[in-house]
């Protein structure tokens, strides 16, 4: 298949594939457009493939100009919930699938698409044609080539973005930001309040990345799994977990809380049929033998898990970045603005720091201060982490956790934590340090465990939607909502977004959450499912407000 006339002239490109296989015809596809000096800036390719875990998975390239996304779903719910505009499509392998396909694949076609087919069915090739595809060979089944040309009109995709954007916060998801937005050849200005990067919430000596498992597979759990997943695969392109960045893939164990959440487990265990570098459940035997330690009720192991420094995670994205960042570091509190088609950070004495036509609020709970985000109902939730000389405790091979967790030593210093409190004290306090050993103590099963220790450790305030889910998209504009019903048409402000409310996952999440964001930004294909996209998306509650103005408590 020769894609390169077809492609030459645009600005990008994006082929689907049926069935992605050995990947062999993906990497063919890769060097034909390394090769070709009129190719497209960018290549998108968006391929069905076994052997995953359920979900969507985009897989992160050597070229930052080449996006692969693996789609681990059955063929016909895949491209009902693909949020991209195709331009090449590839069929085959799919004579069992049966022809209801031929409408969302249609809604995705761009309008001058080539679809290129092979062991078609005739119901899937008249279905095909009742949508738009016009064939050009025989009707017969074999390979077969047409062209979409349906009377309905395609939506225009928007305008290219002006590649400029201020991005304020330097924690993990404003570092992420910034990565995510130069790696696509944005100059990107970025405000932090403090002197340095990772100061508040992201500043911790280390946070735990783990996936989370139900048995229901929740949307919360789609998300968080595909947040993880992502994350592995981008820290490895950062420079890896112990190298570039501060901290060790040592494995998470997550101890079961009793035996009713034990038999839970093993019923995901036995439906899920995780990979074991996933997550295995070990029954008590063997969760003692690794552990070294009592494990009554057995427990998850997720090899893949560990620990990383967040402000180790927060300086590589940022010198990822290169030349295209501009780093505004101790500004304190600033004032956001919007004058014609940019808009302006200013510091609190009025004088102005920054302009560009986009923003992205990305610091956390303190976000609420812009007028333009003030209705967003975050909170702040105090987390102190307790600081144990290591030889106050056992020696672990990886992290321990449950209702607490406690990693293993870094610098002679082992965290543990952390609590949850609804005040905004920053200073650390004998109570949390109490409250965060008593839970210690019942996690290494040890009554004894730290007794005396010294009261030291860090205070964070994490950002929490009511939901827990993050913020990820533009930001709805509450007074302009009216009676606005659906996601699609709730009035945004225009070039401000949010990459907020991450919670206590915002190692996992800041990677997944700041490529969503860049790529709905640039109208390109989405690494996530459409109802997970919708599930992020900070307008969803615009509609929640008025559900409940109107004494509806349901959610979407």
């Amino acid at each position: 298949m020769d894609y390169r006339e077809h492609w030459r002239g645009r600005e990008r490109y994006t082929v689907f594939d049926s069935a992605f296989g050995d990947g062999s015809a993906v990497r063919a596809l890769i060097g034909t457009w390394r090769q070709d000096p009129e190719r497209p800036q960018r290549l998108h390719i968006v391929a069905l493939a076994d052997g995953l875990l359920p979900g969507f998975h985009r897989i992160p390239q050597a070229d930052p100009n080449v996006t692969l996304d693996l789609l681990a779903n059955p063929f016909e719910s895949a491209l009902a919930q693909l949020l991209a505009r195709i331009d090449f499509i590839r069929l085959h392998g799919i004579a069992d699938a049966g022809a209801g396909f031929a409408r969302a694949l249609a809604r995705l076609a761009s309008s001058d698409a080539i679809l290129h087919a092979e062991g078609l069915t005739l119901e899937q090739i008249g279905a095909l044609t009742g949508q738009g595809f016009a064939f050009e060979a025989s009707r017969q089944t074999g390979a077969l080539r047409a062209r979409f040309a349906s009377r309905k009109p395609r939506p225009p995709l928007p305008p290219s973005p002006s590649r400029r954007a201020i991005v304020i916060g330097a924690g993990i998801a404003g570092s992420a930001a910034c990565e995510r937005l130069c790696a696509r050849g944005w100059h990107v200005t970025l405000v932090e309040r403090h002197p340095r990067p990772a100061m508040e919430a992201s500043g911790n000596l280390a946070g735990i990345f783990m996936p989370l498992l139900s048995r229901d597979d929740s949307i919360p759990t789609r998300l968080t799994r595909a947040a993880y997943l992502y994350a592995l695969r981008y820290w490895e392109q950062l420079g890896g977990i112990g190298d570039a960045i501060e901290g060790a893939a040592c494995g998470v164990l997550q101890l079961a809380r009793d035996a009713e959440h034990a038999q839970v487990s093993r019923a995901i265990a036995r439906e899920a049929h995780f990979p074991r570098e996933f997550a295995e459940w070990l029954e008590r035997d063997a969760a003692e033998a690794l552990l070294g330690l009592p494990a009554p009720d057995g427990a998850w192991l997720f090899r893949q898990g560990g620990w990383a420094r967040p402000g180790s995670v927060c300086e590589a994205m940022l010198a990822a970045c290169g030349a295209r960042l501009e780093q505004r570091f101790g500004v304190g509190d600033v004032q956001l603005e919007r004058v014609g088609d940019e808009w302006l950070v200013r510091d609190a004495a009025g004088a102005e720091l920054a302009r560009a036509p986009n923003v992205v609020l990305a610091g956390g709970a303190g976000a609420t201060r812009f007028a333009q985000a003030a209705r967003l109902p975050l909170t702040a939730i105090r987390g102190q982490v307790t600081h144990l000389p290591a030889a106050m405790l056992p020696p672990l091979p990886l992290v321990l956790c449950r209702e607490a967790y406690l990693t293993p030593e870094s610098h002679g210093i082992r965290s543990a934590g952390a609590t949850y409190d609804l005040d905004s004290e920053r200073e650390l306090r004998e109570s949390s340090q109490l409250e965060n050993i008593d839970k210690l103590r019942a996690l290494v099963s040890d009554p004894a465990t730290a007794a005396g220790a010294p009261l030291a450790g860090r205070v964070g305030f994490r950002c929490v939607a009511p939901d827990r889910l993050p913020l990820v998209g533009r930001l709805p504009d509450f007074e302009s909502a009216g009676t606005t019903e659906r996601l699609r048409d709730v009035p945004r402000h225009p070039g401000l977004y949010s990459l907020l409310g991450y919670a206590s996952r915002g190692l996992i999440w800041a990677p997944l959450a700041a490529e969503l964001l860049a790529a709905q930004i640039e109208a390109e294909p989405l690494p996530l499912a459409a109802n997970l996209v919708d599930a992020l998306d900070p307008a969803r509650f615009v509609l929640r407000a008025r559900r409940t103005s109107r004494g509806v408590t349901h959610t979407d």
